[in-house]
């Protein structure tokens, strides 16, 4: 059986960075992309290759796809998390820089990189849970991620001809350096290594769909099935209880 090669974007931090040390620990050529060139210098002796790009750069991420012959596994894992603290005077710049970030750059990262897919291979899209429900000051992120939800299971249905699949995952809230930042409770937090188990897993299993931790998505579903009043009503109390601790 042939060498997998894997490419992750994102993979200097978070999750990006356990799944690099996970499918490297399990022999695969991994490709690490990221912007941090000082970051991936530190991965050098374990990865087959390393590029530095921008994924808001189609001209960077053109350049880099020049020097790959073909993929088996290409997961989509770069991203931004910002958040709308002040919804009346909406920050369209920070929203448009998110959307841009999250969903627009897949264009050009599916355009250079799906190319050199191989027949049996997989793209993965690292989504969120946080398209389950709408969350307060999640405006632009929760859109970016609902945007790559679409994407992911409709490129699904479309490279199905071509023997590729697609593996859309829905973390919880896992500890990373965007996480960090957040100053509200974060229940059922995972550790980067541990959601990294469970993508790899996922994606051994050729799963379309991926969610976890199952005690959080199952409640964050089971709460989207109720009247939208009564979860508008829930959650803006417990955004305004966690306005007024802070």
């Amino acid at each position: 059986m042939s060498t997998k090669t894997v490419l992750i974007t994102g993979a200097t931090s978070g999750i990006g960075l356990a799944l690099f040390e996970k499918y490297a620990m399990e022999g695969a050529n991994v490709i690490a992309c990221g912007r941090n060139q000082e970051k991936l210098a530190d991965l050098h002796s374990s990865a087959f290759k390393t590029f530095c790009f921008d994924i808001t750069q189609p001209t960077q991420i053109a350049s880099a796809a020049e020097d790959i012959k073909a993929l088996d596994l290409l997961i989509l894992n770069a991203g931004d998390c910002r958040y709308i603290d002040d919804a009346k005077n909406f920050d369209g710049e920070l929203f448009s820089d998110i959307i841009n970030t999250n969903l627009s750059s897949l264009g050009a990262l599916l355009q250079y990189f799906l190319p050199k897919m191989q027949k049996g291979g997989q793209v993965v899209f690292v989504s969120s849970s946080a398209t389950i429900l709408p969350f307060p000051r999640s405006e632009a992120y929760g859109a970016s991620k609902a945007g790559m939800d679409y994407l992911a299971n409709s490129l699904r249905l479309d490279l199905v001809e071509h023997g590729i699949g697609v593996t859309l995952v829905h973390p919880g809230f896992v500890s990373t350096p965007l996480t960090d930042k957040n100053n509200f409770t974060m229940p059922f937090l995972l550790t980067s290594e541990a959601a990294a188990k469970r993508i790899f897993i996922g994606i051994e299993k050729r799963k379309n769909y991926l969610q976890f931790p199952k005690r959080m998505t199952f409640i964050m579903t089971f709460f989207s099935f109720l009247p939208s009043s009564l979860w508008q009503a829930l959650i803006t109390r417990k955004h305004s209880t966690n306005k007024d601790s802070v």
